[in-house]
């Protein structure tokens, strides 16, 4: 089994090389092949990357290149966490949409936008190439925004499941305060990348018995905490929401936090320079602790559980992740991405039903889609006008001066990542 990691240069890469060795029974990876064009990070990546699998006794080869080509030629699996632009891009989406009162975040609002802007194309880049080389292989993308570059791929016909890592954080955080496996643990998950809800959490698989109101009365605090909001807040929904859902539900006291602290990409820029340091020590055979602080938690173990699932080998039966709709919200096209629990095989996933939602959650799940309608559309086809068409159209701008002046910023900010500005 061949599986490539295109971004392979990423400091999020050890983790995932991490999961790869430990789960090397669920996912039997024979080749790892890292792609970066950053040759010098790409460098001691896999040198660190080497030295995990040899110590764990993982008997697998890790190839590091440059060459896209010739690292995706044969691979079984694709994963991309490619990041357009680096941190000082998402310096930039965390910051000029502040100027506008709005939130600064790398995969919502107008940061967001930007984001995929950028990555779009280059994603469908990628994916066309890899159909040449192996019309069988899946992508698997973990790259922000994971349901706008999901749609983007699924749209232009590949196969492609998007990834992210919230739902197996909340899978792990409720079995350690349920005393169950993770495994045992089946969250009644729904929404869009970045805005969902737990609905219920089910012992045993999605029909056993829902403990999320119990979880609520006993630890409610906790878990508000957590996602950033207030517990009563908690209590009165019922379900328990993204962090993200604070950029919505708490949009201008998270305003007034970003505009007095640095942003996270300045503190991940000065993580990645240290953790990047680390890496080049060839003492170094695992993965750090800081590695925890930059994000992407159990992102291996979801990585692994999805790969495994999709080439046959194992894998849980129910994963959440990015999917077509095919009409498991009714109120939205069957061509929308969302992210639910699935059925995963080899023919790729299946929505399972989804009870029909409060319309306090299905009138911001619609807005949001309608939004990434119109912001696939931009970066499908360009123009100063469908970009702003987007913002106005999202819930967290909604203004028509506003709107104007952050696709002003977005274009001024991004002129060299858009061919057509």
């Amino acid at each position: 089994m061949k599986l490539t990691v295109v971004g392979g240069g990423s400091t999020y890469t050890p983790e995932l090389v991490d999961g790869f060795a430990r789960l090397r029974d669920t996912l039997p990876v024979e080749e790892l092949v890292l792609v970066d064009p950053a040759e010098d990070r790409l460098e001691l990546v896999g040198g660190l990357a080497r030295r995990i699998f040899a110590k764990q006794g993982h008997g697998g080869r890790i190839v590091t290149t440059s060459d896209l080509d010739a690292g995706i030629d044969g691979a079984d699996a694709v994963l991309l966490q490619l990041r357009v632009g680096g941190q000082a891009a998402r310096q930039q989406d965390e910051t000029w949409p502040l100027e506008c009162g709005c939130i600064g975040q790398e995969t919502t609002g107008a940061g967001g936008l930007a984001k995929a802007l950028r990555t779009v194309p280059v994603v469908l880049d990628i994916a066309e190439r890899v159909r040449r080389s192996n019309p069988r292989a899946w992508i698997i993308d973990f790259t922000n925004p994971v349901g706008i570059v999901t749609r983007a791929l699924l749209q232009a016909g590949h196969r492609a499941v998007g990834l992210c890592n919230v739902a197996i954080g909340f899978q792990r955080k409720f079995a350690a305060l349920l005393g169950a496996a993770p495994a045992d643990v089946h969250l009644a998950h729904v929404g869009l990348n970045h805005l969902t809800w737990e609905t219920g959490v089910r012992l045993g698989g999605p029909e056993g018995e829902n403990v999320l109101p119990k979880l609520l009365a006993e630890h409610g605090g906790a878990i508000a905490d957590d996602v950033r909001l207030p517990r009563p807040l908690l209590d009165r929904l019922g379900v328990v929401p993204s962090y993200y859902l604070r950029y919505y539900y708490a949009h201008d006291e998270v305003v007034r936090e970003l505009r007095t602290k640095p942003s996270r990409a300045a503190e991940v820029a000065a993580m990645e320079r240290e953790l990047l340091a680390m890496y080049g020590d060839p003492a170094l055979d695992e993965k750090p602790a800081l590695l925890a602080k930059r994000g992407g938690a159990f992102y291996s173990e979801a990585a692994v559980d999805l790969a495994a699932a999709l080439l046959g080998g194992g894998g849980s039966p129910y994963q959440v992740v990015n999917t077509l709709n095919r009409g498991t919200l009714p109120f939205l096209p069957d061509d929308a991405v969302i992210e639910v629990q699935a059925a995963v095989g080899p023919a790729g996933p299946v929505p399972l039903p989804v009870p029909a939602l409060d319309p306090l959650f299905s009138g911001l799940i619609a807005n949001v889609t309608a939004y990434e309608d119109l912001a696939l559309e931009a970066a499908l086809r360009g123009g100063r006008d469908r970009v702003f068409r987007a913002l106005l159209a999202h819930p967290l701008i909604g203004q028509y001066a506003y709107a104007d002046a952050l696709t002003d910023q977005l274009i001024a900010h991004n002129r060299e990542h858009l061919a057509w500005a």
